[in-house]
């Protein structure tokens, strides 16, 4: 797994380790490629960062700043060291992403929000729907700033409830994973 672009494009990302799905490279590609010159400058806020591949590839592009939020303190660590790799800065946040919105969402924080829970019906039995959670919870919708995009990766097969709160920008499929990208509705 490597940085796609900008400062640090090139540079290789260690993974965590067992049971995790990182997002591959072509898809952070095309989900880049999506965004556009909307990641520029933009403060971006990471949940489920896992190596943090995708806040790291925001940074690299000239993102201003990103928060990442992970649970595992192992894997939170693992994010620093791939921070440090790539000489880029953010904020690593080990707590629980619900716990983050709660305590520290505060509205309009984030031009970019990038979720990436582990697919409902894992081998674990944390992998309850939680993109499915995470879409019904007030605080994420009202931590994007006004035009800000949340990117939302899940199983391609998973149900997702219907999107009422939300305005769908693109879906597409990759593989067994399925990108969403919302804005919220005012």
């Amino acid at each position: 797994m490597r940085v796609i672009a900008g400062s640090a494009g090139g540079l290789t990302l260690q993974a965590p380790g067992r049971g995790t799905r990182p997002t591959m490279d072509r898809v952070r590609a095309a989900i880049f490629s999506s965004l556009g010159e909307r990641v520029p400058e933009a403060s971006v806020l990471d949940l489920f960062s896992g190596s943090g591949a995708l806040g790291i590839e925001a940074l690299s592009r000239g993102a201003r700043s990103a928060v990442f939020v992970e649970q595992e303190a192992s894997t939170a660590a693992l994010i620093r060291r791939n921070l440090a790799a790539t000489k880029l800065s953010g904020s690593v946040q080990n707590m629980d992403v619900f716990r983050f919105l709660k305590l520290y969402g505060e509205e309009g924080g984030f031009d970019l929000i990038f979720a990436d829970p582990p697919y409902a019906g894992g081998e674990a039995k944390r992998d309850a729907n939680l993109a499915e959670t995470l879409l019904a919870d007030a605080k994420l919708r009202t931590c994007l700033h006004a035009d800000g995009l949340l990117v939302l990766e899940c199983g391609r097969r998973q149900p997702l409830p219907s999107l009422p709160d939300w305005r769908t920008r693109s879906d597409r499929s990759y593989g067994e994973s399925r990108i969403l990208i919302l804005s919220p509705l005012s």
